[in-house]
């Protein structure tokens, strides 16, 4: 790394105890990653899958435990799990530890995508990463042919 390049590592944002920062995606690309800092008690979003994008995340620093369908997983630096599509791919990141954890989340960021969040009754429609939150429960029958 040159001198004057930024290091991505020493500039993860404080988000009351979470932080992240996106990584450089190439223009028309799908592949996207994220480096998360989880402070001790910090989480990253709710219990959640979607149905467009998979997910892959790898333990840089620290013992984050993960949530998932069948559990919580406590992990360990160098772990990696994926996330595939739909319910089976259901997780929650959360820092549990006394010293922070720091992860890099990859993604295949589809577009359109659709994520739910079924403890909270809600799902997000995702359109070039802008999220547009929906309560399932003011689902409406669609009306009309077909």
């Amino acid at each position: 790394m040159s001198a004057d390049a930024t290091n991505v590592w020493d500039e993860v944002p404080d988000w009351g105890g979470v932080g992240a920062r996106r990584l450089a995606r190439a223009p028309g690309a799908s592949l996207g990653a994220s480096v998360w800092e989880l402070q001790p008690g910090g989480s990253q979003f709710v219990y959640h899958f979607h149905h467009g994008s998979e997910e892959l995340l790898v333990v840089l620093r620290g013992t984050p435990t993960v949530r998932m369908e069948d559990g919580d997983h406590e992990l360990a630096e160098g772990d990696v799990v994926t996330f595939p599509r739909g319910p089976e791919g259901g997780h929650q990141i959360r820092n549990d530890a006394d010293s922070a954890a720091r992860v890099l989340v990859v993604s295949t960021n589809a577009s359109p995508d659709v994520a739910e969040y079924p403890e909270t009754g809600k799902l997000a429609a995702i359109v070039e990463g802008r999220h547009r939150y929906h309560r399932t429960a003011d689902a409406v029958e669609h009306a009309g042919p077909g």
